[in-house]
């Protein structure tokens, strides 16, 4: 299945270029050099921190050439790139004139599987991904598989598939960009959780983003997972290439239908893996077994559900993995009730399909939003949202974007736009929300865009907002 896997023979004396230090460029970099091939990292940035990183991995043998990362090294044999390098880079344009292939860390850390490997059931889609991954682990660990998190959600995979520990299946997640470099990745079964205009400066186009989410289907031999409320998903099933016997799976949140999981009266049922699927179905769980049930929440489960029953687990293990999962911070969080007004963590969302699913599982709402556009639009998200707004607070670079959408759109709904990017920014807008709210609302923290603009990560800016609430209690109390 797949690509021959590589021999540490094939490595010996290979000239490698490794474009980008970074969380896997630095492990690629030393993986490689460890299997005996000649190894360059360039880089683009020449500071303090990647000139610390090109001591580090000079004083192991590998060289490092830092500001430029536009040039090819002479004799390079192939490129292993960070999955983050746009694929318009002068490197690859030189890279392809000189007939050099350029693989991802996923794709080498395909290559180099042993000849055991566990199989993959691989996640991506333009939200959900991380959530789904980590409902699946849940599930095949209940059903006493052993088994790991890994690829995008940050565990490294050439760290799990060149490690001590086996596993019987692994539940991997991956974006848009590891996808594009990995052209021989064939998973056991996969699912794309849904599209949306995303990274779409990355990728040029949408229809070069959607092509690049739809790899994880090619060579697929059990189950291809789409989302039956988003056809474009189905869509990609239809033009993958797959193994003989490989069947699309649906999921929804209404009745499903043959070949489909989806909800009835509260349960999550089965239609695709038992017998007789035209006439019976398999109850799996309650929706109150997942956690939180927001319907953007239970359309993930069933989806991992999905993989988890292509992989062979008993309908038992999916419930109790579902029960057991505990989602990560700043994924639809509460935080506190302050003043009978609920304020939940969703600085996750951060772009605008993952801020309309948030959204819409609340009602009225006082939205904080604002940060780093990355090329979206607001208008849609703001004609769905409208109707459940009480009120909106903006911050952020590109804020501008969403007030003029909702100029247009909720111009009944009344807006304070926040001109400030200092420390106590966030603790301003969630004084305003505050005042905005009425006794029953939900704030909510669901920015539609990137955090870079003013905080880290989102994972401090859902810190900054939960800090800001626990004062505005404090003050309250």
């Amino acid at each position: 299945m797949g690509s021959r896997q590589v021999s540490t023979r094939d490595w010996q004396g290979k000239r490698v270029t490794v474009a980008g230090l970074g969380v896997s460029g630095i492990p690629a970099a030393r993986v490689l050099h460890g299997l005996g091939a000649v190894v360059t990292v360039v880089n683009d940035g020449d500071d303090d921190r990647a000139r610390a990183q090109a001591a580090q991995l000079e004083a192991e043998g590998i060289t490092v050439r830092l500001g430029d990362g536009a040039t090819l090294p002479e004799g390079t044999e192939l490129i292993v790139t960070a999955p983050g390098w746009k694929p318009d880079k002068p490197l690859f344009a030189a890279a392809a004139a000189a007939g050099v292939e350029v693989w991802g860390d996923v794709e080498l850390a395909w290559r180099l599987r042993g000849p055991d490997a566990a199989p993959w059931l691989a996640v991506t889609g333009t939200n959900g991904k991380t959530t789904t991954v980590q409902m699946l682990a849940s599930i095949l660990k209940a059903a006493g598989l052993r088994t790991a998190a890994v690829g995008n959600i940050g565990v490294s995979l050439l760290d799990v598939v060149l490690g001590e520990e086996t596993y019987d299946v692994l539940a991997v997640e991956l974006s848009s960009y590891q996808l594009h470099w990995a052209p021989s990745l064939r998973a056991h079964s996969a699912a794309v959780l849904n599209l949306a205009p995303d990274h779409l400066d990355w990728h040029g186009s949408m229809e070069a983003y959607a092509a690049d989410k739809g790899r994880i289907y090619e060579g697929n031999t059990v189950a291809c997972v789409y989302n039956v409320a988003d056809p474009a998903t189905e869509k990609l099933v239809e033009n993958a290439d797959v193994e003989e016997g490989c069947r699309a799976i649906g999921f929804t949140l209404g009745a499903p239908g043959p070949s489909m999981l989806g909800v009835v009266d509260g349960i999550l049922v089965d239609r695709a893996f038992v017998e007789n699927r035209q006439k019976n179905a398999q109850e799996l769980a309650h929706v109150d077994d997942v956690n939180p049930p927001a319907p953007h929440n239970i359309a993930n489960a069933l989806a991992a559900a999905a993989l988890a029953r292509a992989f062979g687990v008993e309908p038992r293990a999916v419930r109790d993995g579902l029960r057991d999962f505990r989602p990560d911070a700043h994924r639809v969080a509460y935080v506190d009730e302050v003043g009978e007004v609920t304020y939940i963590d969703d600085s996750k969302a951060t772009n605008t399909h993952a801020a309309e699913a948030s959204l819409a599982a609340f009602e009225p709402v006082v939205w904080i939003a604002g940060g780093l556009a990355k090329g979206a639009t607001f208008d849609e998200l703001v004609q769905k949202a409208a109707e459940r707004l009480r009120g909106v607070v903006l911050i952020g670079a590109d804020r501008a974007l969403i007030a003029d959408a909702l100029a247009r759109h909720a111009p009944e709904v009344p807006v304070v736009d926040l001109d400030r990017n200092d420390t106590g920014a966030m603790l301003a807008a969630v004084r305003e929300a505050a005042r905005l709210a009425e006794p029953g609302d939900t704030v909510l923290l669901a920015p539609a865009c990137a955090s870079m603009d003013m905080f880290a990560n989102y994972n401090k800016r859902g810190d900054a907002f939960a800090d800001a609430v626990r004062e505005l209690a404090a003050e309250s109390a």
